[in-house]
């Protein structure tokens, strides 16, 4: 049964209801709830493995890694520093303003909408579903219909555990995210594709609903001829390959300089062996793609590339095994470069000069990633400050997004706003500002009659 608009502000309405009762604002409430959330998902650990195995062929190393164990940890962090981060900050007052006292306090928005992606189907509701919970929101989680299996769990683990007038979960598919992006929310929080993206900030800004928007692109590794090739090769394939390719942060194609180029990608080809073996579908570490859509678009990319196909290329769209795939001497304008890959596809191309790969990758959206690959301090300064991306790693891939104490998100088409520890709870909150100020002196010279008062002002605004 379609959920429709009407049910959406019930519920709402409901949540409002419940949200200005104030329940939801102390901090006693905040890690009670949060605190339950993370006896929820321990009590349910074997039944989340086998959810993110039937969806996604995640072994229950990766499953807990990148989605379960991330979590918890998220959790034990809010639950640690909350109570500080509740504090009233006190500001400065200028002088002008005098005498008066000023601060700021972090206000819940509300009831807040969660979308969540199939690739990380766990992870990636649950995390800004803590940061909403210790902002001091209600929530309304809409999980990727695509994950069936991760989403059922899912619910289970949220309707378990709180009431709907709290948290609630809706299922459904296209139709019901349209419904629930065009509701009264006072916050969405959307994490998808750049198309879909831009469908949820078109109907946010019908209401003028703040928003945060996590995407993707096409996230550069660049390989420099000074990189620790072994290295490189190990982090890149790492990056890629887990999940099946299906991360939002993985190396979507690699820069390398045209000196090493050989080495780097025979050092590619000994990692792909030893990590996943010589038959990547019989190895319990090598996952599988969602669902027959992705996997033929995938299909189609590598059949377009099959000149410059190098490594891998097999695959079986009974079971959504496709092999680990490197193409080599890819062309800017070709196939593999016209979208975000997202899957097991490794274009690997070329390049004579900083920048010119540089001027190369700025051509493209700006990315939701970046990587460099150099034992040259100068050359990854030159690279970081004149390659926009919305977050990335010097000498590795992807483990940015495991540090809790840096902000992730993205810059323009990759995304807009950012979460994770602390920048969660403050994504969640609006930042009220209040004065205050004294009624025992008067406030003459900022009334009128003006006269001559402007030469008594003039030094107090310089």
């Amino acid at each position: 049964m379609i959920f429709t608009a009407d049910q959406a502000e019930r519920l709402i309405a409901h949540q409002r209801a419940y949200y200005f009762t104030g329940r939801t604002r102390s901090a006693a409430f905040r890690k009670k709830m949060l605190r339950q959330l993370k006896q929820a998902i321990e009590s349910n650990e074997q039944a989340i493995y086998e959810a993110l195995h039937h969806d996604l062929g995640k072994s229950d190393f990766e499953a807990y890694v990148t989605e379960i164990g991330f979590v918890l940890s998220s959790i034990s962090y809010m639950l640690d520093h909350l109570d500080e981060w509740l504090q009233t900050e006190a500001v400065k007052t200028p002088i002008h303003l005098q005498p008066a006292s000023s601060w700021i306090i972090r206000e819940p928005y509300g009831s807040v909408l969660v979308i969540g992606p199939f690739n990380y189907p766990f992870q990636l509701v649950m995390e800004p579903l803590i940061g909403a919970i210790a902002g001091g929101n209600c929530a309304v989680v809409k999980p990727s219909e695509t994950a069936v299996h991760t989403a059922a769990i899912v619910k289970k683990v949220i309707s378990e555990t709180f009431p709907t007038e709290y948290i609630c979960v809706i299922e459904g598919e296209r139709e019901e995210t349209a419904t629930l992006i065009q509701a009264s929310f006072d916050y969405i929080f959307f994490t998808g594709s750049a198309e879909v993206g831009k469908i949820v900030m078109k109907a946010a800004a019908e209401r003028l609903t703040p928003i945060t928007l996590e995407l993707g692109g096409k996230s550069p590794a660049l390989v420099d001829q000074t990189a620790d090739l072994a290295k490189a090769a190990e982090r890149i394939i790492w990056g890629k390959f887990i999940n099946n390719g299906q991360t939002c942060i993985a190396p979507d194609y690699v820069l390398v300089h045209h000196s090493v180029h050989e080495q780097f990608v025979s050092e590619m080809v000994q990692v792909l062996h030893r990590f996943y073996g010589k038959d990547a579908s019989v190895s319990p570490d090598y996952g599988r793609i969602v669902n027959q859509k992705q996997f033929d678009r995938l299909a189609r990319i590598i059949q377009r590339e099959r000149e410059h196909l190098f490594y891998g290329g097999s695959s079986r769209r009974d079971d959504l095994y496709m092999e680990p795939t490197l193409l080599c001497n890819v062309a800017w304008d070709g196939p593999a470069m016209e979208e975000e890959i997202f899957g097991p596809i490794l274009p690997i191309l070329l390049y004579d000069n900083l920048a010119e790969a540089i001027h190369h990758i700025r051509l493209l959206p700006k990315p939701l990633a970046a990587y460099m690959f150099t034992e040259n301090k100068q050359a990854a300064e030159y690279f970081i400050e004149n390659v926009p991306f919305g977050g990335g790693c010097i000498n590795d891939t992807i483990s940015h997004v495991g540090n809790i104490h840096l902000p992730f998100g993205g810059v323009g088409p990759s995304g807009m706003n950012a979460y994770h520890g602390k920048t969660s709870f403050e994504t969640f909150t609006h930042a009220k500002s209040l004065l205050k100020r004294s009624t025992a002196i008067p406030m003459r010279i900022a009334f009128p009659p003006y006269k001559d008062k402007l030469k008594w002002i003039k030094p107090l605004l310089r």
